[in-house]
């Protein structure tokens, strides 16, 4: 059983950071109802390295599990819709497809900010988050992610031009243009 100290520094943590992990999640992709277990994911790998990180680098170690978690809980989805997909194929010979009404509705409830940040690389996407909507510094996330603060400037100014361009052709589809 560990310390006491240990403990309360978990729990500190946990209460400190749960809402910017969570937050933090759903925006590199995490749909719930996954974005709960991810979250519970981050702070066990958290208990685990606890006693390895530097106390002014807790919220950088933070954000790394986060990201790595995300991908790994976007990439086993992927590998469960493919199987599901690959099951109901035959299914979808006798089933009717969707109406062009249903399908145009269908596009437009996905026209959302999860849609438009998953169209961002998750290298500029992290870094996105990070500025745009978690409101940190370009120096801070430097610090945090553990780069150059110039790579940073690089990555925001892309990532920007890629959300940019994801919201004008939602809005050309929404419109009835083409993508």
């Amino acid at each position: 059983m560990r310390d006491p100290a240990f403990h309360a520094r978990l729990r500190e943590l946990t209460v400190e950071y749960y809402e910017f992990v969570w937050r933090s999640l759903r925006r590199l992709g995490v749909r719930p109802p996954e974005t709960d277990d991810a979250a519970q994911r981050v702070f066990l790998v958290l208990a685990q390295k606890l006693s390895s990180i530097h106390p002014d680098k807790e919220r950088s170690f933070i954000f790394g599990i986060a990201m790595r978690v995300a991908a790994n809980v976007r990439r086993d989805l992927a590998t469960a819709r493919e199987r599901e997909v690959a099951e109901s194929d035959s299914l979808e010979s006798i089933a009717p497809g969707p109406t062009a009404e249903t399908a145009v509705a269908r596009a437009q409830e996905r026209a959302t900010l999860d849609e438009i940040l998953a169209s961002i690389p998750e290298e500029r996407r992290a870094v996105f988050v990070l500025f745009e909507l978690e409101e940190l510094t370009v120096t801070e996330i430097a610090e945090l992610l553990g780069l150059p603060f110039g790579t940073v400037a690089t990555r925001l100014r892309r990532a920007r031009q890629e959300f940019q361009a994801a919201v004008a052709r939602l809005q050309a589809r929404g419109q009835g243009g083409k993508p």
